[in-house]
């Protein structure tokens, strides 16, 4: 029986030399390896109260909506700065390529909303701390960050365990 890794091709050299891209698109295009990773992203949720599934962008906000549709939510996108149309507030953070800045509208989560954080990757963490803080700040509780791919190497779940977060991975992949 297949497994979601086994779904998951790695890209050599991408996007720069000596980095194995872990890409999902050929997970997502197979609808059973689809469906088991949204049903296995939100299995350890099911059961609790989630208001809000936020998904971090771009591959985030593929996760996000079907996780939300399935969890009978509403679904809500963090952005790149100056993606999105209304007010927002602004989060910066460092990623393994560099800085960068992300957005939510500052009226799209309710103060007490308990949020599922989902994104295709973790690595170094900072994309989903970034986003935590930007739902933290708009009083959102986290019930919890889930993702597809850990990448421990690099540290991420350390880093979002220690602020006291959930975070759940459907697989991992050693290296860089």
């Amino acid at each position: 029986m297949k497994t979601v890794k086994d779904y998951i091709r790695t890209i050599v050299d991408f996007p720069h030399e000596g980095i194995l891209f872990r890409d999902v698109t050929t997970l997502f295009a197979d609808p059973r390896g689809f469906r088991m990773a949204v049903d296995q992203m939100l299995h350890p949720y099911a059961g609790q109260r989630i208001d809000v599934v936020v998904g971090l962008e771009a591959r985030g906000f593929i996760l996000g909506g079907a996780i939300a549709h399935q969890l009978g939510t509403g679904f809500v996108p963090i952005r790149k700065k100056g993606k999105l149309p209304g007010t927002t507030i602004s989060q910066d953070y460092t990623l393994e390529y560099g800085e960068a800045i992300v957005e939510i509208h500052d009226d799209a989560i309710r103060a007490g909303q308990t949020v599922l954080i989902v994104d295709d990757l973790l690595a170094t963490g900072g994309t989903a701390e970034a986003g935590i803080r930007l739902v933290e700040r708009l009083g959102g509780v986290i019930a919890g960050c889930a993702f597809i791919i850990d990448l421990p190497d690099l540290g991420g779940r350390r880093r979002l365990e220690a602020m006291g977060m959930d975070v759940h991975a459907l697989c991992a992949f050693e290296g860089l």
